[in-house]
């Protein structure tokens, strides 16, 4: 390893003056300059190896620019600021930058796992799963999964801080190259709000790369004052080292803006890392560039093998010459602009191999002027080194990938730039829905159709000259404008600048060499694919290319297939005979380029991901002592008593609610009003059982299920009066029914005058429950009569208690005399001191979930979600009856009359009680076949909910079986953690099943 020669004063970037800034990399201390990427100071401190390959640990150098880099991934920082798969070209070098190389051990440039490269020919595509069956996969795991993955997850909270912005614009720009600051600058001088993000931390795209000049100066030099103006106009932001990462409905959009470096100072904490920016706009423009293709060819992968494109813009932006002997491999005219470079920055060593036989003659002559060595015709065969390029083998190219049987012409070098012409970035314009057809003349996919309001403008829409860009953005932009409605800005005219003639591409395409080793030639570079899995695949009769993708893994590494995509759907073209469109592209799905999940989540960490909701009454529950838990709202498990533990205390509340009376908080449960002259009609089609003929004052037990007849919350529906109802639902479902609700009303049935109102938090509840509720409730001033002569089950009554307003329905959890009676919200906590002073010559007191469970359970009620699963039916929990008498239509009914639904071996709903009545039923235990079974013995369902019934005196519990109603009395083993347990089957309610106490 040696210092590489930077010249001084030139480039965009390096700078004589520039100061120069520490960092480390794998342990050693480097300096770079001020201005620098990670990976360009890696680069000129002559680091060739920056990684290894994911499967056989080859040594990576760096071979692009940016996004699509797939080797120069780094380990960034240590402890709380570490962040892995950090892509050495997108960060900027600052003072105590800290990098690892990653995959790799001790070391990148010295790998014990290197070894592996050896055995490649007997680890091609998939081989795991050919060769790690036998005799069990569990042998093979303990090797295999400390070896997966690339970087290390971070193991300490994150002490940075994160934020989400929402904003609205006229003109979201993507991309700051000439064509999306020309389109830019027209639309902000017009007055339209615009946003320009761009990955990098400086705007001007490949301008900076290159040494062209715009209006009579280096084109640099137009980025900056056109920046300038962008900058000074109130109507523009613009948004550096932001990353537009996915591309959704209706013009949404999703951006991770780096707002800070990695590191802290010693002890500060908190500082703003990544913002994360949910940008709708009214129209798009892509000007997101295009990606260069390597070459495939024999060792294509070895460090000193880098894009044309790359080796130009280390040279023209950082004043970096990586090679002293340079050979560049193309099949195009566009790198020729880079062994030209060269040879201006003074590299007296430059040779150009060109696949194609006839090159332009002009092109020939500025070849032969410059004295570099010319090879048209000729195509690589080996190149020499393993872990640097020390130089290459090429014979006469014939056509068609194939190569002559010739003696070599061997060239030394230290240094291949390879270019196999130009991709567009089409990835947020798949993203948005558009379609792409294949461009003959640039060998690439380019945008063809999109529903969207979406423009794409410069490389990412083919055109690849500069004049093309800055003609192409302004006109865009011109035009997005007058929709509208704005004045063209008359100060942004078209930049002048060179014959676009001097870009021009002359493609021939060259996919691979077909008659040399193509395990040697490499497409995906980090995930180790090559040519010759791609063969394997097709001879396997893989064809289309998602799973030749899956097969191979090519384009699934964290490159997503940048640079590897279109060279494989070429070769699979290529090599079945079909044309490149028929092939088609993989699925280009967001996010574009990693986001880390703190950009994501932003502050919504902890408590904030979603916000405990306290009980109106909590300071009353709190006074009682209760022990709250978690369940989205913090409410009382159970209340104990000095000298109690959870289990006495559990046990004391059922007795009190069995016995006598006891008081619960049921605020939380979730009340949904509907109301509106079809009310009736949109809940008897939304819910299984029949509502339309529910009387007011009275209320009715309800299921719910979706499209596919399954299960998804239940409740007590209340007729309020005839066009007014009250909907309880789950009280962690009551959002995401209302929404459910509401999808329905707008989507599907707009004809409906119905309204829905989730009041949930506007009412308080005392549920008090137990044979003498009634007689609690009496002893308080109320209107409403609580006989049950007057107050039967499942009604209701609205009219005043202790003189506020109520609703007091008659529905019960535990199966004792229960009601609940509901106040406004203000009035929680005089209702709590109301209900225990009345029923304090009762012995009452407040119970908490935990006993309402094991109350339910011995009732034999089913919990939504705990007692079914995703595929549980009504049919399944025996609603057979219910559902032949509904005559009408709702949501699932057709799904419930396929036979699989009705079919026998389904899992059904039943109860179970074990035969040592000491022995707990294990939730989540296996039903087998016998009590000597053992895995992989086969499951007949499990146990749901189990509790030892203080009761029954009995251990209990509710399950899904296979067949279960028609089991009943049948004796069954229950599998869990080794252990087998005896239960009989019996029906759901074990107590009071015929209801009389719920009745009395």
């Amino acid at each position: 390893m040696s210092l590489r020669k930077r010249i001084a004063s030139y480039g965009t970037q390096a700078h004589a003056d520039h100061k120069t800034i520490p960092f480390m990399f794998d342990g050693r201390r480097y300096t770079g300059l001020e201005g620098d990427t990670l990976a360009a100071a890696l680069l000129a401190n002559g680091i060739d190896i920056v990684g290894r390959s994911f499967k056989l640990h080859r040594p990576r150098g760096l071979m692009g620019t940016g996004a699509e880099e797939p080797n120069g991934l780094v380990q960034l920082e240590s402890g709380a600021y570490t962040e892995p798969n950090a892509r050495a070209t997108l960060v900027p070098l600052y003072p105590g930058l800290e990098a690892t190389s990653q995959n790799a051990w001790p070391n990148a440039r010295h790998d014990v796992l290197g070894i592996l490269d050896r055995f490649q020919r007997i680890l091609p595509a998939s081989f795991y799963y050919k060769s790690m069956m036998w005799p069990n996969w569990h042998i093979y795991e303990r090797f295999v999964r400390p070896l997966a993955g690339l970087g290390k997850a971070p193991a300490l909270p994150d002490v940075d801080a994160y934020q989400k912005h929402n904003i609205h614009c006229d003109l979201l720009v993507c991309g700051a190259g000439p064509a999306g600051l020309m389109a830019a600058l027209v639309a902000g001088l017009a007055g339209l709000r615009v946003i320009l993000a761009d990955d990098r931390d400086q705007f001007g795209g490949s301008l900076a790369n290159e040494r062209f000049e715009i209006d009579g100066r280096p084109a640099p030099e137009w980025v900056v004052h056109t920046c300038a103006r962008l900058a000074a106009l109130p109507n523009v932001r613009l948004l550096p080292r932001t990353s537009v990462f996915g591309y959704y409905e209706n013009n949404f959009l999703a951006a991770a803006e780096h707002a800070g470096n990695h590191g802290a100072p010693a002890g500060q904490t908190g500082r703003l890392r990544e913002r994360l920016w949910r940008i709708r706009a009214r129209t798009v423009v892509l000007a997101t560039g295009a990606i260069e293709r390597p070459l495939a060819f024999a060792n294509n992968d070895r460090p000193g093998v880098m894009l044309a494109s790359a080796v130009r813009m280390y040279l023209n932006r950082f004043g970096i010459v990586p090679a002293t002997r340079a050979v560049v491999v193309t099949n195009n005219n566009d790198a020729y602009r880079t062994a030209f470079d060269l040879h201006h920055a003074g590299v007296k060593t430059i040779s150009i191999v060109d696949t194609r036989r006839h090159v332009d003659d002009d092109l020939t002559r500025r070849v032969h002027e410059a004295g570099i060595a010319h090879y048209a015709g000729y195509g690589v065969r080996d190149i020499d080194g393993r872990r640097k390029v020390r130089g290459m083998r090429i014979v006469h190219h014939l056509g068609d990938g194939q190569l002559a049987a010739e003696s070599p012409i061997n060239i030394r070098c230290d240094l291949v730039a390879m270019s196999s012409g130009w991709t567009p970035t089409i990835h947020l314009y798949s993203q948005a829905g558009g379609t792409l057809r294949y461009d003959e003349r640039n060998a690439c996919l380019v945008p063809e159709q999109c529903g969207q309001n979406v423009h794409v403008v410069g490389a990412a829409g083919g055109n690849f000259t500069l004049p093309e860009c800055l003609e192409q953005g302004r006109r865009v932009a011109a035009s997005i404008v007058e929709q509208n409605g704005a004045q063209t800005g008359q100060s942004a005219p078209l930049p002048a600048t060179h014959a676009a003639k001097l870009e021009s591409m002359e493609i021939e395409p060259y996919w691979f060499t077909r008659n040399a080793r193509t395990d040697k030639q490499w497409l995906d570079f980090q995930y180790d694919v090559k040519v010759s899995d791609v063969e394997l695949a097709l001879r396997e009769n893989f064809r289309s290319v998602e799973h030749v993708k899956r097969y191979t893994t090519g384009g699934m590494s964290v490159d997503q297939g940048k640079l590897a995509n279109f060279n494989i759907l070429a070769i699979i073209a290529q090599l079945t005979g079909r044309p490149i469109e028929e092939v088609g592209t993989t699925r280009f799905r967001p996010p574009w380029q990693p986001v880390t999940l703190g950009t994501l989540s932003g502050n919504a960490v902890g408590e904030r991901y979603a916000t405990w909701q306290t009980l109106p009454a909590h300071a009353w529950h709190q006074a009682h002592r209760a022990r709250f838990g978690d369940y989205g709202w913090v409410r009382p498990d159970y209340y104990p008593k000095d000298g109690e533990d959870m289990h006495a205390a559990i046990a004391r509340e059922i007795a009190l609610v069995r016995h006598g009376v006891g008081m619960f908080d049921g605020s939380s449960l979730g009340k949904i009003e509907v109301q509106g002259p079809d009310a009736a009609a949109f809940l008897d089609r939304m819910y299984v059982n029949n509502l339309a003929n529910l009387k007011p004052g009275f209320a009715r037990y309800a299921m719910l299920a979706n499209d596919n007849g399954v299960l998804i919350d239940d409740g007590v529906v209340v007729r309020l009066s005839e066009t007014h109802f009250l909907v309880h639902a789950t009280s962690g479902a009551v959002n995401r029914i209302t929404l459910l609700l509401e999808e329905y009303l707008q989507c599907e049935w707009r004809d409906l005058r119905v309204h829905l109102n989730n009041v949930t938090t506007q009412w308080a509840n005392v549920t008090v429950s137990g044979p003498k509720a009634r007689d609690v409730l009496q002893r308080i001033e109320s209107d409403v009569d609580f006989t049950a002569a007057a107050f039967a089950h499942m009604q209701f009554r609205a009219g005043t208690f202790a003189g506020v307003p109520a609703r007091i329905l008659r529905a019960s959890f535990t199966g004792e005399v229960t009601f609940e009676v509901s106040v406004p919200a203000r009035y929680a906590q005089a209702l709590w001191e109301c209900v225990e002073a009345a029923g304090q010559p009762f012995g009452i007191a407040p119970y908490g979930v935990e006993a309402i469970d094991v109350l339910r359970i011995e009732k034999g009620y089913l919990h939504i979600g705990t007692d079914t699963d995703g595929l549980s039916n009504p049919l399944d929990i025996g609603w057979g009856k219910i559902i032949g008498n509904k005559k009408s239509d709702f949501i699932g009914k057709r799904s419930l009359q396929r036979p699989a639904d009705a079919a026998t071996g389904r899992l059904q709903f039943v109860g179970v009680e074990g035969v040592d009545p000491a022995i707990r039923l294990p939730v989540g235990g296996h039903f087998v076949e016998s009590k000597h079974a053992a895995p992989p013995s086969a499951s007949h369902g499990y146990v749901t909910s189990s509790c030892l019934s203080p009761t029954l005196g009995k251990s209990i519990g509710l399950g899904l079986l296979r067949d279960g109603l028609s089991r009943l009395g049948e004796e069954v083993h229950i599998f869990a953690e080794g252990r087998v347990t005896t239960a009989r089957v019996v029906a759901a309610a074990h107590f009071d099943p015929h209801g009389e106490r719920l009745n009395g």
